[in-house]
């Protein structure tokens, strides 16, 4: 029996995959068991099915499927036995016996006898991934239904379009013909148009020239990636200006040449005109710890610092750019360009503050890299998570998919199996909405960014295919004394007894990932490829192996432990040092011998060195896993291999080797097609893209069209933007708006704010603005000051308490006008007036009110000053239409109440629900009361639910849990100080934000920046149980003992003064 439900698991697997059968052949075969007289299971499944697909889709469906499996050892012979999970069947893993064997740390001993033991293999990334499958089954079932009453014929029958969103191989591209074409009709259109771009690259070090690529894991092919790119953009026509934004290091142990502000890139087109400020720059923008040089993994906390100096910078950039053009408006960037998950994270931000689109490249993606290191079993999720901050870089990525117009991938691989992977991106769903956008159908509220493939150029200024070989050559060159070798290759072939012997090169660091051990192995162990070639390792810079990081340092000492082992002194190379100007000598080297290139990692995101070897004329070996299909497909010159397979890779490497057309027919394919991958093919179609998506500019602009000039006032010159809604907020209890799922509307405003009490109305008005002259909103641009509160209470009678100590403190000893104040809560505005009420504050005491956690911005009416019996308001409507981006209005809604009530559904309290909705009184925040936060699932379960649903929103949890506010996706309160900033030219070195220990689920993005914080000891402690079922730890994103950070240990008056005085805010 055991024997039979194995193969029945291993069919039931089969079933999963869902390949389709060929119809005819399917009908023949069952004429064919119909004259047999009966029908065998077995044999169809052997004779129909198992021949017709992939072993590695058969293997991700065993995996999906599996849970947990008894391995009984008897005295004679092995059984298997097995355990029923649920009503999916008989599902088995074989642990070391069966086709996958799963990792040793899994294994789990019982108190059996020593002839009987059962070994438990805990699948949890089984589970987990299994969870995440049904997830968006039911998401994407929700979504259909939610678009079902219009549902067009395009979504229905797409085949082709089917077999892409399910990662099935279609050998189509990216037409490279229509994007030439719509270049150039753009062109055309708009001649006189300049193009600003920002493109963002944060970790590493990156300049210009001679980039010393391999000098550790962060400085690697992502750095001369943008560089070029930049490089080449600056030299499009159309495009005025390109800046690549990245750390400026001012390290001892590095160059000073990274410490430099600016760095001009040489254009690749020297005819191209260039204006005042026009070309290609790098401007290194000062963050994170001074004087020190640290990994990618260490700049986490310091992201809203980069972020703020970035802003600056594009600000009286565009100012600069908008009058050299002779526009009276500044030349906002067409489009901001992250580049890994840090740049991408931060290109989200800049994007919001902005209003302008996001565009996004991953280059590696975390989702990707954690399953490959679970799937090693060396480290457990939290170790994982501790090293490599793997977590935080996964909801970063999560990040750009709520953010960005277009995700730029290099290869479909990326799009199919690793982009799949995450919440916020589903390729079925994706389809469908495209569909719907090309039939101008709603979308109810869902977004889901553009995924395009557009793979890396290279430059060919340089590059002259080389012809002949090496012989009379190595000895001194006698017969062409007048050309010189370049010296590397003397410090490579110093290693070989047969320098003229055929070149196998490999250009990669000592990463385990790159798969260097395995490619010696198959080098060493094979004695006719010995014999007829030798291998050369660039492993890119060392000095001692001692300095190295232990993974490099291990893998280096393994292959030189190898070279040990197979005798291969005089056939292996493996120099200590290169330039990267060497690296084109090195690939000629190679050619001239009648070498090869070889690929032989994992998994190769793209492998731009495969580009950069064929246009050099050698023939390849690559990886069979990743861009290297790509590449192949289009260059046809070479082989690919499965780089688990050693003998595989050494076949391949002697098959091109020995066989001398072969290796002509492979070199002179690569030539022929290597100008597809070329920079300017590579920016045209990139432009292209660019351009197409819907342009947006910080919205009090006022254009019709994204490049027409346009009469309205830039900011902060008036006030004639900001409209008088001419509201009368009476909020009443009985309220009108009854709408809804059972319980879960509360008819009026009814937030319990102590648990007993509710709120008391108070009247809000707003009166007309005659008199612009008489506004107090522009000096928000003169204050010496301003006082950004922003501590998260779970009463009002707490906050108002604070805000008073507060702004007493600020008033001490000071002229009143040089300090201005900001609050800034979770708390509606009425909420807000009430508190103001309480206080005894009028609301002409503040230059803004920032409500519903950043959802809405107010100001106190011009006229309150004057009125002093009532608070009057003015709402930036503005700002309703700078966050407007992918909010989903009603249809969020909808899906929120739905969770809501799912919620209350399993608490299965009949009485009085967990979560009730309240009236936020705003359009662009659904609020809701929590009974009991313990009953609800934490804020990221939320945040997913709506990411799978392609939903973009920000769901904090608010009040120590006791609220939730769902608000775009572009709002939040730290971005809305950066819209002051923004709107009105504040200074943010002089902006003090005043938080608690903890706060609300949006804590984060106020602390740390380029303003004062002053956290106040003791204040909102208890909110800290919102935090405790994180993705992450609060302490990989919190800055610690950053120098604009100060605590105050005494939360009064003199307490709040001695703080502000010891950062130089108020004299002492």
């Amino acid at each position: 029996m055991a024997g039979n439900d194995w193969i029945n698991s291993y069919l039931e697997a089969i079933l999963a995959v869902d390949t389709g059968i060929n119809d005819q052949k399917s009908s023949s075969s069952s004429l064919l068991l119909r004259e047999r007289g009966r029908f065998s299971p077995a044999h169809y499944f052997v004779e129909e099915v198992i021949s017709s697909f992939n072993e590695t889709d058969l293997h991700r469906s065993w995996a999906e499927n599996s849970y947990v499996f008894f391995c009984e050892y008897g005295s004679r012979h092995q059984q298997y036995g097995i355990r029923r999970r649920g009503t999916r069947g008989w599902r088995i893993c074989v642990g070391g016996f069966g086709p996958w064997p799963v990792r040793r740390n899994r294994l789990l001993s019982s108190n059996l006898s020593s002839k009987e033991f059962i070994v438990v293999i805990e699948g949890e990334e089984t589970q987990r991934r299994a969870k995440r499958h049904l997830e968006r089954e039911k998401a994407r079932r929700e979504a259909t239904a939610d678009m079902s009453e219009d549902l067009s014929e395009g979504e229905k029958g797409d085949t082709v379009a089917n077999n892409l969103a399910h990662g099935d191989s279609v050998e189509c591209v990216t037409p490279r013909v229509s994007s030439l074409d719509m270049m150039a009709n753009w062109t055309s259109q708009h001649t006189e148009k300049k193009l600003y771009l920002v493109l963002i690259s944060l970790h590493g070090l990156i300049r210009g020239e001679n980039m010393e690529l391999g000098r550790d894991s962060d400085t690697g092919g992502q750095v001369k990636y943008v560089v070029e790119l930049a490089r080449a953009l600056g030299s499009m026509p159309g495009v005025y200006r390109v800046d690549l934004l990245t750390r400026q290091v001012l390290a001892p142990d590095v160059d000073w040449t990274y410490s430099e502000p600016t760095e001009m890139l040489n254009p690749l087109n020297s005819e191209n005109e260039i204006g005042e400020s026009g070309g290609a720059y790098i401007i290194r923008i000062p963050f994170g710890p001074k004087d020190k040089y640290v990994s990618k993994e260490l700049l986490w906390p310091h992201i809203p610092e980069f972020v703020d100096g970035a802003l600056g910078h594009i600000l009286q950039m565009s100012k600069t750019l908008g009058k050299q053009i002779g526009s009276e408006q500044p030349l906002w960037p067409i489009a901001i360009h992250g580049h890994y998950a840090d740049a991408g994270n931060s290109a989200a931000l800049l994007s919001g503050a902005l209003n302008v689109p996001m565009v996004f490249t991953g280059h590696s993606l975390g989702r990707d890299k954690l399953e490959q290191l679970l799937k090693q079993g060396r480290q457990t999720r939290e170790e994982i998570n501790s090293a490599y901050k793997i977590m935080r870089r996964i909801e970063a990525e999560e990040i750009t998919l709520d953010v960005s117009e277009v995700i730029i991938t290099s290869t479909r691989q990326e799009i199919e199996e690793q982009w799949r992977l995450y919440d916020g991106f589903d390729p079925v769903l994706e389809r469908k909405l495209r569909a719907r956008i090309k039939r101008n159908v709603s979308c109810h509220g869902r977004f889901m960014p553009r995924m395009v493939v557009i793979p890396p150029g290279m430059e060919f200024r340089n590059v002259v295919p080389q012809d002949g070989d090496l012989d009379g050559e190595v000895e001194g060159n006698e017969d062409n004394s007048g050309t010189l070798d370049p010296p590397i290759w003397s410090e490579i072939m110093r290693f070989f007894a047969n320098p003229r012997k055929p070149m196998i090169l490999a250009l990669a660091r000592p990463d385990p990932k790159k798969n260097l051990i395995t490619l010696v192995k198959a080098f060493g162990e094979c004695r006719p490829l010995r014999d007829l070639a030798n291998l050369t390792l660039i492993m890119g810079n060392r000095d001692a192996i001692d300095d190295m990081s232990s993974t490099n340092s291990s893998v280096l000492l393994s292959i030189l432990k190898l070279i040990d082992k197979y005798d291969l002194y005089g056939h292996v190379a493996y120099p200590k040092h290169h330039n990267q100007s060497d690296v084109p000598d090195i690939y000629h080297l190679a050619a001239k011998t009648k070498g090869v290139f070889i690929n032989p990692a994992f998994i190769e995101p793209f492998g731009l060195t495969l580009i950069e070897a064929a246009a050099r004329g050698l023939p390849i070996v690559a990886t069979k896993n990743g861009g290297p299909v790509d590449i192949h497909r289009v260059l046809d010159n070479g082989v690919l291999v499965d780089p688990h397979d050693q003998q595989s890779i050494a076949d391949a490497l002697m098959k091109l080797v020995a066989d001398k057309q072969l290796w002509a027919r492979c070199r002179e394919n690569g030539l022929k097609n290597i100008h597809l991958f070329s920079w300017p093919e590579h920016c045209r179609t990139y432009l292209a893209r660019i351009i197409s998506c819907k342009q947006r500019q910080p919205q009090w602009q006022r254009n019709d069209n994204a490049y027409a000039d346009s009469e309205s006032d830039s900011p902060g010159n008036s006030l004639r933007d900001i409209h008088d809604i001419s509201l009368n907020l009476k909020i009443s209890l009985d309220g009108e708006r009854n709408e809804g799922i059972g319980n879960l509307v509360l008819k009026g405003q009814e937030t319990a704010i102590d648990g007993k009490n509710k709120i008391d109305s108070a009247p809000l008005t707003n009166n007309s603005m005659e008199k612009q002259e008489n506004s107090k909103f522009p000096a928000l641009r003169i204050r010496k000051f301003i006082f950004f509160i922003a501590v998260d209470c779970d009463s009002i009678d707490d906050l108002q308490d604070i805000t008073k100590m507060i702004v007493e403190a600020g008033r001490k000893d000071t002229n009143s006008q040089s300090i201005g104040f900001v609050l800034s809560t979770s708390f509606s505005i009425s909420e807000m007036n009430c508190l103001l009420e309480k206080a005894g504050l009028k609301s002409s005491c503040f230059d803004a009110f920032i409500c519903n956690s950043g959802s809405e911005v107010y100001y106190p009416s011009p006229n309150s000053e004057q009125n002093s019996s009532e608070s009057s308001f003015m709402v930036d409507a503005d700002y309703h239409s700078h966050i407007d981006y992918r909010w989903g209005g009603e249809n969020l809604r909808n899906t929120s109440v739905r969770w809501a009530a799912s919620v209350n559904d399993k608490a299965n309290d009949k009485n009085e629900p967990v979560i009730t909705e309240l009236d936020s009184g705003s359009s662009h925040c659904y609020k809701f009361g929590v009974r009991d936060p313990a009953l609800v699932p934490a804020f990221k379960e939320l945040r997913k639910l709506m990411r799978i649903q392609a939903l973009r929103c920000h769901a904090i949890y608010c009040k120590n849990g006791d609220m939730i506010n769902v608000i775009p996706v572009l709002a939040s309160r730290s971005q809305a100080l950066r819209y002051l900033y923004v709107r009105w030219g504040i200074d943010l070195s002089k902006v003090v934000v005043f938080v608690g220990e903890c706060g609300d689920s949006d804590y984060e993005g106020l602390v740390g920046g380029l303003h004062k914080t002053v956290i106040l000891k003791g204040r909102c402690r208890d909110a800290s149980k919102i935090h405790t079922n994180r993705n992450y730890p609060l302490e990989h994103v919190v800055p610690t003992d950053h120098p604009n950070s100060v605590e105050c240990e005494e939360c009064n008056r003199n307490g709040i003064s001695a703080t502000l005085a010891k950062i130089g805010v108020l004299k002492g």
